[in-house]
């Protein structure tokens, strides 16, 4: 229908009314302060990073849980003989496919996702993506000691990290790919314990041990909702831990709870500090990876097979175990059978994971908390609810383990359906996590968020960084080399090749610390550092400054285009620089306005 011409009138008088030209400025202006973070990108991007990552998890959980677990753990409990055999086939599958389809055998799981965050920008090298999934099905599946937390966390983060690159045409910037392997991560994490709150307090506190990724929040909030109701679609909300318990507590089990945090933080610091070491040991040791993992599965259904000896029934400490946790909480085991099944239940997880197994600790981790806790119960309190106890434990063990306080307190909330719980789990999680120290599971988490230079927000690497290289050839000598810098560089470190190859970087404090009269018998790449990263030129500056002081601190960067061409360097030299001239510059800025 044609507008009128009186109609057109009155259109064009109500747009240039004066109090609707006087408002909409301030009107536009608002909603640009409301909407400043650019939200509406997640609520695209967000759900799609959730769909997908809960329809890989609901089909990792089909063939672990429902397909191979119960069957292989019927055949165990049937005939004891064949966990050791089982345990060594399953464990050496799992090495040949990390030695053989994996750039690096030993990152995999939480630990790769938390390395990304840290030091690769969020970026996932896609390519083993399947193999390793693969091979955390095989170490599960075989009954190694760990569950669906790891390829679980890093699926999500890797499809996070994956869409990133397909999905630059919303806007999506060099940092927003670290969010959306965070937002992954607490996809996959929601979606395997069917407990999104869990996923997104995880996830957030996964990457530091006493801080949070504060700017995956909203994403990985959205992004756990959609992966939570993606699964339960197919596989029903249940809790995935059900077990009978009181609803309420009193002021003496408050008492107690911080004890059995006591307990529960010393001997998960012992463990953590013990899994380390016999991690330690496996990747140093020159073995090829199929053969270490041969041992640790014969290490792994050894302790099976003992427990299972004197304990014979369907609780045994190997496995994906959630049919475990219903033993263990609703069931009556004697206090010795519990502490038992807690000790070869820590043996099996080093020995399943220290030695390269491809999964996670949460739930072995879960399970010897809540027998801890039970035991405590009978034994210590003679409590006649020790599921409260369980309960307790379980969130201080996890707290003490990985870190995480307020997600281990929210797990056992969501996943056991314990909401009355939750304040004696706190208590019992702060405590532990008090008590253990800086120990940690993972290696890689950071103490805390780095301090960003407000100052340099938004400003892409390819403005501070340096595109006048001094560069060294690796045959060089030390004084050949030497002589080739300019009194006038600010830099200590340099790019060494061989021909066009890069080799590495040589820095001046290497330099500096070699004895003079050998520098002309000492060649540049005897002395070269190879862990040399490279961004890209649109790399955010801040995201540059964690990779150069991250505590796998690298001596410079590299700034590639995509072609692959090197662009220049940035050190954190010329990033103090830059931030130098643009404070010297905002404080003439300053004066020239006084002076006006």
């Amino acid at each position: 229908m044609r507008m009128t011409s009186g109609q057109s009138r009155r259109r064009g008088w109500l747009v240039r009314h004066p109090l609707l030209r006087r408002y909409l400025p301030l009107v536009h202006e608002d909603l640009v302060r409301v909407y400043a973070r650019d939200l509406r990108k997640w609520l695209i991007v967000a759900p799609i990073i959730g769909a997908i990552t809960g329809l890989a998890i609901t089909g990792i959980a089909v063939v672990i849980l429902q397909k191979m677990w119960p069957v292989v753990l019927a055949y165990y409990l049937g005939h004891h003989w064949a966990i050791v055999p089982g345990l060594v086939l399953g464990f050496v599958v799992t090495g040949l496919i990390m030695q053989y389809f994996t750039p690096d055998p030993d990152e995999h799981s939480t630990e790769e996702i938390i390395r990304s965050y840290h030091e690769h920008v969020g970026d996932i090298d896609m390519r083993p993506f399947f193999a390793k999934l693969l091979a955390a099905v095989t170490t599960v599946g075989f009954g190694g000691s760990a569950a669906l937390e790891g390829p679980s966390i890093y699926g999500g983060g890797a499809i996070g990290s994956w869409l990133w690159a397909r999905m630059r045409g919303l806007g999506l910037d060099a940092r927003d790919r670290r969010i959306m392997l965070i937002s992954g991560a607490a996809a996959g994490m929601s979606a395997v314990f069917r407990a999104p709150l869990t996923g997104i307090v995880f996830a957030l506190e996964m990457p530091y041990r006493d801080d949070l990724a504060h700017e995956a929040l909203v994403p990985s909030l959205i992004a756990s909702v959609v992966s939570y109701v993606t699964l339960t679609s197919f596989l029903g909300a249940e809790p995935l831990f059900n077990f009978i318990h009181a609803d309420h507590f009193t002021r003496h089990d408050l008492y107690w709870s911080a004890l059995l945090g006591v307990i529960v933080g010393l001997i998960a610091m012992a463990f953590v500090v013990t899994f380390r070491r016999a991690r330690s040991f496996f990747v140093d040791w020159g073995a090829p990876h199929w053969m270490r993992m041969g041992v640790g599965g014969l290490l792994t259904g050894v302790c099976g097979v003992v427990f299972l000896h004197f304990y014979n029934g369907p609780l045994v400490p190997i496995g994906a175990n959630y049919e475990a946790a219903e033993m263990i909480l609703a069931g009556h085991h004697a206090t010795r059978q519990l502490l038992a099944f807690s000790g070869l239940k820590l043996a099996a997880t080093i020995f399943s994971l220290g030695s390269g197994g491809v999964s996670a600790m949460f739930v072995p981790l879960f399970l010897t908390g809540g027998a801890l806790g039970t035991a405590f119960a009978q034994t210590i309190v003679h409590s006649p609810d020790p599921g409260l106890y369980a309960a307790v434990g379980m969130a201080a063990f996890i707290s003490a383990g990985y870190k995480t306080p307020l997600a281990a307190a929210v797990f056992v909330a969501e996943a056991t359906g314990a909401h009355a719980f939750i304040i004696p789990a706190l208590i019992g999680a702060a405590v532990a996590y008090a008590v253990s120290g800086d120990a940690s599971a993972s290696g890689d988490q950071r103490l805390h968020e780095g301090v960003k230079l407000q100052e340099l927000t938004e400003t892409p690497v390819s403005e501070v960084m340096q595109q006048q290289l001094i560069a060294a050839q690796g045959m060089m000598t030390i004084a050949e080399f030497v002589r080739t810098l300019s009194p006038h560089s600010h830099h200590d470190a340099f790019p060494v090749f061989d021909g066009h190859k890069l080799l590495g970087a040589v820095t001046l404090w290497r330099v500096l610390h070699l004895p003079p009269e050998r520098w002309k018998t000492t060649q540049v790449r005897d002395l070269i550092d190879a862990r040399v990263g490279r961004v890209p030129p649109e790399c955010d500056v801040t995201e540059a400054l964690r990779l150069l002081l991250g505590e796998h601190a690298q001596p410079m960067l590299l700034v590639v285009s995509e072609e692959g061409k090197m662009q220049g360097i940035v050190t954190k030299t010329d990033i103090l620089h830059a931030l130098k001239t643009r404070k010297d510059h905002t404080a003439r800025g300053v004066e020239e306005s006084l002076v006006m």
